[in-house]
C-alpha cells in the first residue's frame, strides 16, 4: 500500500481503532539497519547474528577503515520510547482472559497481543473482554471465522 504522506497514513491505518494511548513521543531510531556479524554475508551456514570479533588480527575489530560499524551503548534507543509500537503502545502479550484483566487500569499504555498458542474460541472471548475493559488487541481478527462459515 502507498501513502501520501504520514498523515495519510494514520489517517487509514490509525481508523481502525479508535483507542489511543496516553502519551505518544515521536521515537528516533539512531540505527535503522541491523548490525549483522562480521563477514556473515559470506557463508550459508554462518549465522548473521552479532557476535563480537576476537581475532588476533582482524581487521574488523581493529576498526580499520571500510569495515562496518560495531555495536556501541550510543546506538541504543530513547528509554522512554524503547518498546513503544509505532502506534503509541507498549505490547503485553495475553494468554487468558485473567491476564487480561492486569491491564484494566493501564488500557493507555499497553495494547494486549493474544498469543499464538490460544484457540479460536478463547480468542473470541479476550477480544470481548478486551472491547468491554477498552483495551486495544494488536491481532483481534486473527483466526476468526464468519458468521455463515459456521
Amino acid at each position: 500500500r502507498h501513502f501520501k504522506d504520514k498523515q495519510h497514513f494514520r489517517m487509514v491505518v490509525g481508523s481502525r481503532s479508535k483507542l489511543r494511548p496516553a502519551s505518544r513521543p515521536k521515537i528516533v531510531k539512531k540505527k535503522s539497519n541491523k548490525f549483522v556479524r562480521f563477514e556473515a554475508d559470506m557463508w550459508k551456514r554462518m549465522n548473521p547474528a552479532w557476535r563480537k570479533p576476537h581475532g588476533m588480527d582482524g581487521r574488523f575489530r581493529r576498526h580499520f577503515k571500510g569495515t562496518p560499524k560495531h555495536v556501541k551503548i550510543g546506538y541504543g534507543s530513547n528509554k522512554k520510547t524503547r518498546f513503544l509500537m509505532p502506534d503509541g503502545f507498549v505490547k503485553f502479550v495475553v494468554n487468558n482472559i485473567a491476564e487480561l484483566e492486569l491491564l484494566l487500569m493501564h488500557n493507555k499504555k499497553y495494547a494486549c497481543e493474544i498469543a499464538h498458542n490460544v484457540s479460536a474460541r478463547k480468542r473470541k472471548a479476550i477480544v470481548e473482554r478486551a472491547e468491554q475493559l477498552s483495551i486495544k488487541v494488536t491481532n483481534a481478527d486473527a483466526r476468526l471465522r464468519s458468521e455463515e462459515a459456521e
